[in-house]
């Protein structure tokens, strides 16, 4: 299996805004430096597991939260991830969000045999 480091570092990007932290504070916080931060938040280099979990740590997420797009079982993950994007939302844009959602699901659903081939 293949990590998706690229995936990794933007969902370490997301994180660190939401701490509202700079990069060079949150390197700071893990023993890194800042241009390996970059690197790290850009997918160009790969990272560590010590590292990842010091980063978790850091931003006070879980390591799922960070490789949930390398894992196949992330389910939970996902649904968090879309509990997320709804919060600021109003009641007209969750209206049209969940009409798309159902419209996508049927027809993902629909031609699921075409998958399988």
């Amino acid at each position: 299996m293949k990590l998706d480091y690229k995936a990794i570092g933007k969902r370490i990007k997301i994180a660190r805004i939401r701490a509202e932290l700079t990069q060079e504070k949150l390197a700071e916080s893990v023993s890194v430096s800042p241009s390996h931060m970059s690197n790290i938040e850009t997918g160009t280099t790969r990272v560590s597991l010590t590292t990842i979990v010091a980063i978790a740590n850091a931003l006070s997420v879980t390591v799922d939260d960070l490789l949930c797009d390398s894992v196949k079982k992330t389910r939970v993950q996902f649904e968090k991830d879309i509990a997320q994007a709804l919060e600021d939302c109003n009641e007209y844009e969750i209206r049209i969000i969940a009409d798309t959602v159902q419209a996508l699901k049927e027809a993902l659903r629909k031609d699921e045999h075409l998958r399988k081939s």
